[in-house]
C-alpha cells in the first residue's frame, strides 16, 4: 500500500521526525509492505457496490497490518484509570497515576470505578490505530484512546491510519475515510484533541 496524505496535528509528525526518525521510516515500510491485492476478496451484496467486483475486506487489511507491526516489536498496551461521579474530582485526579487516582477518590468519600483503554500497537511512546471500521470508531480513537494514552503518560504521539476515499469506495458502506475524518478533526479547532497526532491516508 502507499501513503497518499499525511496531516500533522500539534506537530505530531515533526516530533517523530526529530526524536524518532527511524520509527517514521519503519511506519512507511510497514504500509508499503501490506499487499492490498491479497485483501480484495469480499463479494458485496450491495447493489451500488457490485459494479466494483470484489471489495477490500477490512478484517484482512487489519490482519496484514498486525502481522507487519508485531514483527517489528509493536505490542499491545493499556492505560488504566479510575472514574467517579464528581466532575471536579475527575479533573483533579486525571493526570495522577491509577493508584493515586483511586486513593484521592476514596479520600473524598466517593466510589472509584476502574476503567481502561487498550490498544494493539505501541512502541517507543508512539501509539498506532489502524482503522478500517465505522465512523464512530475513528472519533473514539481520536478523542478518547489517543488522549487517554497521552494523559496517562504512555505516549508522546498518536497515529491514526485511515483509507483514502478512493480505497473506501472499494469497501463496504459505512467505513470512515481520511478526507471526511480530517474535516471532522479540523472542525474541532487547532488545539483539540489536546494530543499530538499524525493522521495518515492510505490507498492501494
Amino acid at each position: 500500500m502507499r501513503i497518499v496524505e499525511v496531516y500533522s496535528h500539534l506537530n505530531g509528525k515533526e516530533h517523530i521526525l526529530v526524536h524518532k526518525p527511524k520509527l517514521w521510516t519503519e511506519i512507511e515500510n510497514v504500509i508499503a509492505g501490506v499487499n492490498a491485492a491479497n485483501c480484495r476478496t469480499k463479494i458485496s451484496k450491495e447493489k451500488r457496490k457490485k459494479k466494483h467486483g470484489k471489495l477490500y475486506r477490512p478484517i484482512a487489511l487489519n490482519r496484514a497490518f498486525k502481522k507487519q507491526l508485531q514483527k517489528l516489536g509493536w505490542h499491545e498496551d493499556r492505560v488504566s484509570y479510575w472514574v467517579t461521579t464528581d466532575s471536579e474530582l475527575i479533573v483533579k485526579t486525571m493526570t495522577l497515576s491509577a493508584d493515586q487516582q483511586k486513593a484521592e477518590i476514596l479520600a473524598a468519600g466517593k466510589t472509584p470505578i476502574g476503567s481502561y483503554n487498550q490498544t494493539d500497537f505501541v512502541k517507543n511512546r508512539v501509539h498506532i490505530e489502524v482503522q478500517f471500521g465505522k465512523y464512530s470508531f475513528v472519533a473514539y480513537d481520536l478523542f478518547v484512546k489517543h488522549v487517554a494514552f497521552f494523559v496517562g503518560r504512555k505516549i508522546d504521539v498518536g497515529i491514526e491510519i485511515l483509507p483514502m476515499k478512493e480505497l473506501q469506495n472499494l469497501m463496504s458502506s459505512g467505513v470512515a475515510y481520511y478526507e471526511g475524518e480530517l474535516y471532522n478533526l479540523l472542525r474541532q479547532g487547532r488545539s483539540s484533541p489536546a494530543v499530538p497526532l499524525v493522521v495518515i491516508g492510505i490507498a492501494p
